[in-house]
């Protein structure tokens, strides 16, 4: 089935500043797109309405936040903690197919939707344990709408090098954290979102 136009437009228009996405990436956003259509009336994937509105806060917003990810090569292992209905993971293995990228979501039911949505991603693995549970090392820990204590918790275990989406509100609380920030990178969708990337210092954020 054709990827409609208004979707393909929609990614087009909001992402021309910063991201170039092929047909064949902008097939497999689209695909991810309809089962979480069709699934989202079944289990609470996201409360976000189809259409432009989930464009943006999910595929643009995760795009947008996997292109600013300050690698220096292709082949980055990344997990993307609580990954919920695929975001940010989803997308940066769109962007990023030399990447491999493990989804790690303790919901039973969400992890069997990732499953089924990242078939046909060859570069996507799915791991349905919590964080504190996972066992390896990666290049990068990523999540969004994870609250960041919980994140930063498994710094440096599981990576050294961290990516948050989160809220301006959150940006003095992170800071504690033995970790050597960047200067946050503002999403220009609105709602005072951040993208903060890091690298630790050796030592996890006590609680």
């Amino acid at each position: 089935m054709p990827v409609p136009a208004w979707f393909a437009d929609t990614l087009e228009r909001e992402l021309r500043q910063w991201v170039s996405l092929s047909s064949d990436q902008v097939t497999q956003l689209h695909r991810h797109y309809e089962l979480l259509e069709s699934w989202n009336k079944r289990m609470n994937l996201t409360r976000v309405a189809p259409g432009t509105e989930m464009i943006v806060r999910h595929y643009c917003e995760s795009l947008f936040f996997g292109r600013h990810l300050p690698t220096t090569t292709l082949s980055t292992t990344i997990v993307d903690i609580g990954s919920g209905a695929g975001f940010p993971g989803v997308p940066m293995a769109v962007l990023r197919p030399e990447s491999r990228v493990t989804l790690v979501e303790s919901n039973q039911r969400k992890a069997v939707f990732l499953r089924e949505a990242s078939r046909h991603l060859a570069n996507v693995a799915v791991v349905s344990k919590r964080a504190e549970e996972i066992v390896g090392r990666f290049d990068w820990a990523v999540a969004r709408a994870v609250e960041p204590r919980e994140v930063l918790a498994n710094i440096p275990r599981l990576a050294l090098s961290v990516g948050l989406m989160m809220g301006e509100s959150d940006l003095e609380e992170i800071r504690k954290a033995d970790i050597a920030w960047s200067e946050p990178v503002r999403l220009p969708w609105g709602d005072r979102k951040l993208c903060v990337y890091g690298v630790s210092r050796g030592t996890v954020l006590q609680g």
